[in-house]
């Protein structure tokens, strides 16, 4: 039987300019816990994002005639509209408090901008190249326990017609973040056709179990034992068109 560790990294709270590489393996040196080869490290987006300094201040955002115009319509502040026009690659519609947006080709509410966690008056914004933030912690810890790793780039959120959030994966540095199914057999013996298994989106829900949403202070989870193939060079991209994706494709208004 396979066995799964996590392992909650608490750590302090995170600043502009602080190395979330440094910060994680001060922890782990604390915990006397090692990396060995294949295990995952979760990062939440949102620290990463502030080490980074990708905050911005909403008493310096001004609305547009469109921010206020969907701000009405949604009951939301017109600056947090703002920042979302800024950062969505496209807005699609919403509902009170929040406009459903595609960042990184992933469907997210309010194109990652958060004001949680944030300090007053502040939001966080997604991290600038996640995929790029996700390869520093990586190279930063594998150099220092000489071991190969992944790093995934982590946010939450919803699923359609579902109350909560789940994890997804911003970014997968180091692994397959997709595990092909095609071609295999189910227990009756007929061919697998279009499955595959979202790895590192998996992972990441696994993960936010112990992160958590609010002040629990652990922007990192080590996973040990997971079921990942180490590779730089993935064979599948996370995202994929909207005209394969099942709930675009249905709801497209072409």
């Amino acid at each position: 039987m396979q066995k799964i560790t996590l392992i909650g990294l608490k750590t302090p709270i995170i600043k502009n300019g602080d190395s979330i590489g440094e910060m994680l393996y001060k922890r782990l040196k604390e915990l006397k816990v090692s990396l060995d080869n294949g295990d995952v490290i979760v990062v939440a987006e949102t620290p990463v994002a502030m080490a980074e300094g990708n905050v911005v201040n909403l008493e310096e955002i001004i609305p547009s005639a469109r921010a206020k115009e969907l701000a009405t319509k949604y009951q939301m502040d017109p600056r947090v509209v703002e920042v979302v026009i800024g950062e969505a690659d496209e807005i699609l519609g919403g509902v009170t408090g929040v406009l459903l947006t595609i960042k990184y080709d992933t469907l997210i509410a309010n194109a990652g901008a958060d004001l949680s966690n944030a300090t007053l008056g502040h939001m966080v914004l997604y991290p600038k190249d996640p995929l790029k933030s996700a390869q520093a912690i990586k190279q930063y810890l594998e150099g220092k326990f000489h071991k190969k790793i992944a790093v995934i780039i982590a946010d939450s959120r919803v699923q359609p017609l579902r109350r909560g959030t789940i994890g997804v994966a911003l970014a997968a540095a180091g692994m397959e973040p997709i595990e092909d199914f095609r071609g295999r057999k189910d227990l009756f013996g007929r061919e697998l056709k279009i499955k595959f298994r979202a790895v590192a989106d998996d992972l990441t829900s696994a993960a936010e179990l112990l992160m958590g949403e609010a002040a629990e202070q652990i922007p990192a989870v080590l996973i040990k034992g997971a079921p990942v193939r180490l590779t730089e060079n993935p064979s599948f991209n996370m995202a994929i068109a909207k005209s394969e994706c099942l709930f675009m494709n249905c709801f497209s208004k072409d």
